[in-house]
């Protein structure tokens, strides 16, 4: 089943990354069942996504329906995009 979050759903399979961005900057992702004022949840976010931290190694390969979460050193969602 498709992931529903209100206001972000609309041409990109996992919401518009304009919208992602504004959901998730200055924020935590967290396991947790809910994500809080200062976190978003990890289930949350389209099924097709990963984390990228500084530093990581990353596969080249371009898909345009996963979302990349780029963090800082300290976990903040810094930016996002599709790829």
């Amino acid at each position: 089943m498709p992931l529903v979050v209100p206001g972000i759903n609309n041409d990109m399979p996992g919401g518009d990354q304009g919208d992602w961005l504004n959901k998730l900057a200055g924020k935590k992702i967290t396991t947790e069942a809910v994500g809080g004022v200062d976190s978003f949840a990890k289930q949350d976010l389209p099924q097709s996504h990963r984390i990228c931290k500084p530093g990581d190694a990353m596969t080249m390969d371009y898909r345009s329906d996963r979302l990349n979460v780029h963090v800082d050193e300290n976990g903040t969602v810094r930016d996002v995009n599709y790829g």
